[in-house]
């Protein structure tokens, strides 16, 4: 029995991380910004390596907006806080 419970408890923490991890820094597009502009802050901002950012400028420009980081809402708040700071429009999503 103890293993039983032992592994629910593991199962439940897994989840958690899970359900933590699931958010999603969306970035929309805008007519203000060049591509330029939301690269470097793609790059500075969120980590990504500049191909990643000017792949993911191009789907934002062509598609109105994407998904440019996941991860637990903790960590992606700092970043749409940026983002909003350079006058880029972002959300969190679950």
């Amino acid at each position: 029995m103890k293993d039983d419970k032992q592994y629910k408890e593991q199962q439940e923490s897994e989840l958690d991380v899970l359900e933590d991890d699931g958010c999603k820094l969306i970035v929309h597009n805008d007519d203000y910004h060049t591509f330029d502009y939301v690269i470097k802050a793609l790059v500075d901002i969120c980590r990504l390596t500049y191909d990643q950012a000017q792949q993911c400028t191009i789907v934002i420009h062509y598609t109105g907006k994407c998904i440019v980081k996941t991860g637990g809402y903790e960590d992606l708040l700092p970043m749409h806080t940026a983002l909003l700071n350079k006058q880029l429009t972002s959300e969190i999503i679950q």
